[in-house]
């Protein structure tokens, strides 16, 4: 058993890695689509929002489809469409089968988004600690793969639809040969007993519980921060601070940089202090992070404050996942996909919002949004304790103790 669940985990980490490379393939090619194409920055950022519409559809479909069929048939299922439909950008000749092809794309890409991270649940379920913050960081892991992947193509002369076709055959493969390794996690056909203790009959829809949907719009509250970030970080210090743009370039790899550290260390902080702590001080950090870039007028202090937002930020997201599928196993992909979805929707909104908010303050000034919103997830960041608390109460009224696994 120990040794079929520390393959379910390689697993895991191997999905998060491969839907990282694949949205990371899409982006670096994004220059060169948008050229042969022939459209513009405002009309290429309409197109990105049919990709997340795609996504927030596809993460919907699989999270029932999820615990219905359970994550060994959804997961690799979502893996090899989203592999294969990579290439339909880089096949688009024009802007309507572009729409299209992001659309299908970003809808393959959210079923693999929240399979693997109702798998992962599963996965940490076994393991009896917390590990959801690492396989994060293996998404990041696979955008930075991807980079190198895509600057290697770039340089040797191929087109993007070439160089995201062999991506995508790889991906294939890979889930494909992953995918004997994953947990059988559906759930049974009888009666299950749903976290708040009714029993709920297999194949009836739950109505989400209300701490559900507080998980969700934190989740919108924090990926919103993250998008902001993405968008915004080299553009403050080139524009507001004035720095030279290789100089400015610099600031979202500080920033990517310490989320993804931050992601490989938030596990043992979540086993040692629980993830209400990882949730309540990150979102502190966070906060105080985007408050020295607000106000700083020093390029080396941004940085020190794009580096302490990424750390303070880079566990929250995962423990909110973790929490959304432990509220009720029987309905974890369901759950995940609600907290992902409205999550996936607020990144997208990010920097949209600190845009409309620049026609009446500064930039940096509209920074303080993201202030005011770690400041309430750190407020509200209670609800993890409720929720772990209704946890050990369902294994304490089955009978059957969690066992600890070895990593």
């Amino acid at each position: 058993m120990e040794r079929s669940l520390r393959s379910a985990r390689v697993a895991n980490f191997v999905y998060f890695a491969l839907c990282g490379s694949l949205i990371g393939a899409w982006v670096v090619h994004i220059p060169a689509i948008e050229e042969r194409v022939g459209i513009s920055h405002a009309t290429l950022g309409s197109l990105l929002v049919l990709l997340g519409l795609g996504s927030f559809a596809g993460m919907q479909v699989a999270g029932r489809l999820t615990d219905r069929l359970g994550a060994r048939v959804v997961l690799p299922i979502g893996g090899v469409l989203s592999s294969a439909t990579l290439v339909l950008p880089g096949l688009s000749p024009d802007l309507w089968t572009l729409a299209g092809a992001l659309l299908v794309f970003g809808f393959f890409n959210g079923c693999l988004d929240v399979s693997m991270n109702a798998h992962a649940v599963h996965v940490e379920k076994a393991y009896d600690r917390p590990i959801m913050s690492a396989f994060h960081a293996m998404f990041s892991v696979g955008g930075v793969i991807a980079a190198l992947v895509g600057a290697g193509i770039a340089s040797a002369g191929m087109s993007p639809s070439v160089g995201m076709a062999t991506v995508g055959a790889a991906g294939i493969v890979t889930a494909l040969v992953s995918a004997r390794a994953l947990l059988p996690t559906a759930p049974p056909p009888a009666a299950t007993t749903a976290a708040d203790g009714g029993q709920a009959r297999a194949g009836k829809q739950r109505k989400p519980p209300g701490r559900i949907w507080i998980l969700a719009v934190l989740a919108a509250m924090v990926m919103l921060a993250e998008g902001a970030a993405n968008d915004w970080s080299a553009l403050h210090l080139k524009d507001v601070l004035g720095a030279p743009a290789s100089t400015a370039a610099f600031a979202y790899g500080t920033f990517a940089a310490a989320m993804t550290t931050g992601r490989l260390l938030a596990d043992r902080v979540s086993g040692r202090f629980g993830p209400m702590a990882v949730l309540r001080y990150g979102a502190v950090a966070a906060a105080v992070g985007i408050t020295i870039v607000s106000v700083t007028p020093w390029i080396w202090a941004a940085f020190a404050g794009w580096a302490l937002f990424g750390l303070g930020l880079s566990g929250c997201v995962p423990q909110l996942y973790s929490a959304s599928g432990r509220v009720d196993p029987a309905a974890a992909g369901a759950n995940v996909s609600r907290v992902a979805g409205l999550g996936y929707l607020g990144m997208l909104a990010g920097p949209a919002v600190v845009g409309w908010l620049t026609h009446l303050v500064p930039l940096n000034h509209a920074f303080l949004l993201l202030t005011l919103l770690c400041a309430i997830t750190a407020m509200a960041a209670g609800v993890l304790r409720t929720g772990s608390g209704r946890t050990r109460e369902v294994a304490r009224s089955s009978h059957r103790p969690p066992v600890r696994h070895d990593p």
